[in-house]
């Protein structure tokens, strides 16, 4: 398995001449519910992330396990870092690996707070042709099927989430605390009032932390959008490793 940090230098060597693509996982450590861990957004990256690591066209790096999680703050566990502080540290990690050679990158990612800094560093590589690490939310791809097994608005700690970490890593979710979690929980989120969202933080509209339906989740469910979204994963993967890399630049000016 390609993964970089258990790698020796030498080894890692022949491992980074290889890849045509690095992954890198990022996520959270923040509350969701009393139901699942503070860790449920690092390790579905992970998971989802370490999918590639038989891939000889790819190497997978270290976790990123703290993100942009201040709106958590008020329950307990949660850990945070300001959005330049998260985007300013994922940006020179992927401009180091591109001192190794490797240029093109999928940032999987598994906390929807990361996202703008993640758009931002994208952006700002891309720019600088330093390196092209396009985002990837394992959600995005799989929105059709998740509204095919759930009934539920959801966005954080619900059945979705559920369910894929219960596949993932069915040692560390309480199925016996998901109805807590829900009868705390909001059918949405933010909270808006005369169309403003005054929900900043998610203790303002959510008592347990959780936000959607989590009793309906359900560990097989979990398995059909693991294997699904690694599907869309594995896929731009592809594209990315077929991609010449002068064509990931910006376009000259017209």
């Amino acid at each position: 398995m390609t993964l970089l940090a258990e790698q020796t230098t030498t080894a890692a060597t022949d491992a980074l001449e290889a890849a045509e693509v690095a992954v890198l996982p990022t996520g959270s450590t923040e509350q969701h519910g009393p139901a699942l861990p503070l860790g449920m957004d690092h390790m579905a990256a992970r998971a989802f992330a370490r999918t590639a690591a038989d891939r000889e066209d790819a190497v997978v790096l270290p976790t990123v396990p703290v993100g942009v999680s201040v709106h958590h703050r008020q329950f307990d566990g949660t850990l945070y870092v300001a959005e330049e502080t998260f985007e300013r540290y994922v940006r020179e990690t992927l401009s180091s690996l591109a001192e190794h050679g490797v240029r093109k990158a999928v940032v999987v990612n598994g906390h929807g707070g990361n996202s703008a800094a993640l758009n931002r560093v994208a952006r700002t590589l891309r720019d600088q042709e330093t390196a092209f690490a396009p985002p990837w939310n394992w959600w995005d791809g799989v929105g059709d099927l998740a509204d095919d097994l759930f009934d539920e608005n959801g966005g954080h700690a619900d059945a979705m989430e559920s369910s894929v970490l219960w596949h993932v890593r069915e040692d560390l979710i309480q199925p016996d605390r998901l109805e807590e979690a829900e009868s705390g929980a909001s059918e949405g989120w933010g909270e808006a009032v005369h169309g403003a969202n005054v929900g900043f933080d998610t203790i303002d509209f959510s008592g347990s932390g959780a936000v959607g339906k989590p009793t309906r989740a359900d560990p097989e469910k979990g398995e059909r959008l693991f294997e699904a979204a690694s599907d869309e994963l594995h896929a731009l993967i592809d594209w990315l490793a077929e991609r010449p890399l002068q064509d990931c630049w910006p376009a000259d000016h017209v």
